[in-house]
């Protein structure tokens, strides 16, 4: 009787074997950091064109309404509904203005209206 699977030299079985455990020893967090480092390299560049503009202008108008939104959660109940309508008339205003940037080519962005700068990173603080 025949083998079914033809032998497979030394050789290839070790260059078999080899490539496996490359496969598995690639490290995932290696490729994110490298495409990590390549968003930062992009964020670096100003935004030239009108498209450039608009995505940049939408996902700003997200951010800022995320974070406007938890604020509001951390608000009393009478206060809240007050807080989370504001942050949205204000992503509406935004997405208004990011539609500008593409309908006017020579729109540019304005300088940020109303306080300080808010990270987008929750604390929270746990107690023993």
């Amino acid at each position: 009787m025949r083998p079914l699977i033809p032998p497979i030299s030394p050789t290839s079985f070790v260059a078999a074997i080899a490539l496996v455990v490359g496969v598995f020893s690639a490290s995932p967090s290696t490729a994110y950091a490298q495409g990590d480092e390549a968003s930062l390299q992009r964020g670096a560049v100003a935004d030239m064109t009108p498209q450039q503009r608009y995505n940049t202008a939408i996902r700003e108008a997200g951010g800022g309404m995320k974070v406007a939104l938890e604020e509001c959660r951390t608000l009393a109940a009478a206060e809240r509904r007050p807080c989370e309508a504001q942050a949205r008339a204000r992503y509406q205003a935004d997405m208004a203005a990011a539609k500008e940037f593409l309908r006017n080519p020579n729109a540019r962005p304005v300088n940020v209206t109303g306080g300080p700068i808010r990270g987008t990173e929750s604390t929270y603080v746990v107690k023993p």
